[in-house]
């Protein structure tokens, strides 16, 4: 948010706007040296600053969500994508951007879908609706993005960034362990029977 409101301005539609324009800017316009303006841009070392403390604070949360849930190999996905998506998505701020945000969105979904897949299995309705509507709108911003709608695109990736912080917000703090302890199916051992007599 200081970032945005230190941007001087410009957009893809309009270069000599002032300031960040929600409905037309990028979130990475804001990491050029020079606004879109011309302008020196002041909101870039904010800007940096967000896109290292963002990917830790997912990695955290990443973690901690593969300590609920049962299944080992959810949980290692979960684990290590989170950490290892640090270093990507910081790399979006480079001359790489293109790739490595490719990458980092990837794996960033990845372990979204494989906490979605776990939510489905549990009691938690708001959550399984919620879920599907976060993968729904991710996947149009792709397909925007795909098409090169460049018009609305900046819009969904807002709307994007919002309604998967939320959840993951919700998810952090309105889930427990026990949630998740049905969402594995475990098959009961027969008991041995005592002997008689």
């Amino acid at each position: 948010m200081i970032a945005i409101s230190l941007y001087p301005g410009g957009s893809r539609f309009n270069q000599y706007s002032v300031g960040f324009e929600w409905s037309r800017s990028f979130m990475s316009n804001l990491f050029g040296a020079k606004a879109l303006n011309g302008a020196e841009n002041p909101s870039r070392f904010w800007a940096y600053a967000g896109m290292i403390l963002l990917p830790i604070t997912y990695a955290i949360f990443f973690i901690n969500m593969a300590k609920k849930i049962p299944e080992k190999n959810a949980a290692v996905i979960l684990k290590y994508g989170g950490m290892s998506n640090i270093l990507f998505t910081f790399l979006t701020v480079t001359s790489l951007h293109d790739i490595m945000l490719i990458i980092s969105t990837s794996v960033f979904w990845t372990c979204l879908i494989v906490i979605s897949v776990f939510i489905l299995k549990t009691k938690l309705q708001l959550f399984k609706v919620v879920c599907v509507i976060c993968i729904l709108i991710f996947y149009y911003s792709i397909y925007l993005w795909g098409t090169s709608n460049w018009s609305l695109l900046p819009i969904v990736q807002k709307v994007n960034f919002i309604t998967s912080t939320l959840l993951i917000l919700a998810l952090e703090y309105f889930t427990k362990k026990e949630d998740f302890a049905h969402s594995v199916g475990v098959t009961k051992q027969p008991q041995a029977r005592k002997p008689t007599g």
